[in-house]
């Protein structure tokens, strides 16, 4: 079979998926430039597989296939009957797919109450600057919150976001969203968390924090520092979180 060429204007040259790259991976590469560039909203159902096989001159399994591996990966989302849409952190099995901790007693993590303690536009030093691609100086959004399951603190949030990408967002408007975050800064600022990069270790509660997750100085917490990234790998989050894990644990599944 050819190589694929995109008669879609909207993705653009840079479509083109590598030359010697296994075809669906070409077609999972167009139709990710595709969700790139807008041509389908969060939560919208994107073209059928026979208008997809059609637009890219391929076969219909060659675009199921390419389709399930971004299925995988929680950029779409298949309705059984329906057809395939693009995947929004409001989706129930999509909200909590960064939050990695469960409670002992088993089962799915339950929905936190979250406590936001500040909020402020400031200038990114070296290393904010550095993990988010930006320029020291450069203006961010730093935010701090707390999140509570059972009423019990149980992550302590540091997070930062580039300032041009975050316009207007104040700590009200953080307090007075009620839904997943991430879906917040999709729905109202059109930015896409897709996946995210972690380094984890133990660290000792500080005097400063300490009190906030209801812990003694000293205490052991799980440090986890992520990095969040959107389409074409650009960062658009950095996030420094304590987590008090007497009663959760860190799960991860590994293929």
């Amino acid at each position: 079979m050819a190589t694929v060429q995109t008669p879609n204007p909207a993705a653009g040259d840079a479509a083109a998926g590598p030359a010697f790259s296994p075809l669906y991976q070409q077609i999972k590469a167009l139709i990710t430039r595709s969700l790139q560039v807008g041509e389908w909203k969060p939560g919208e159902a994107i073209a059928s597989e026979m208008e997809l096989a059609a637009r890219f001159r391929v076969s219909q399994g060659t675009v199921r296939k390419a389709i399930d591996e971004l299925s995988a990966e929680n950029l779409l989302v298949r309705r059984q009957g329906k057809g395939t849409y693009v995947a929004t952190h409001s989706e129930q099995q999509v909200q909590y797919r960064f939050l990695r901790l469960v409670p002992d007693e088993g089962g799915k993590v339950r929905v936190a109450e979250r406590r936001f303690l500040d909020c402020r536009r400031t200038r990114a030093g070296a290393e904010v600057a550095r993990a988010l691609e930006l320029k020291t100086g450069d203006p961010v959004i730093q935010a701090r919150r707390l999140l509570l399951f059972g009423g019990r603190p149980v992550v302590l949030d540091d997070l930062w976001l580039p300032g041009g990408l975050f316009k207007g967002l104040t700590a009200e408007r953080l307090s007075e969203h009620r839904g997943a975050l991430y879906a917040f800064f999709e729905s109202d600022f059109g930015v896409q968390m897709i996946r995210a990069e972690e380094k984890l270790r133990a660290v000792a509660a500080s005097a400063a924090d300490a009190p906030l997750l209801g812990v003694v100085q000293g205490a052991p917490l799980l440090s986890c520092e992520r990095r969040t990234l959107t389409y074409g790998d650009k960062p658009v989050e950095l996030r420094r979180g304590l987590y008090e894990t007497s009663a959760h644990a860190y799960r991860n599944e590994l293929n």
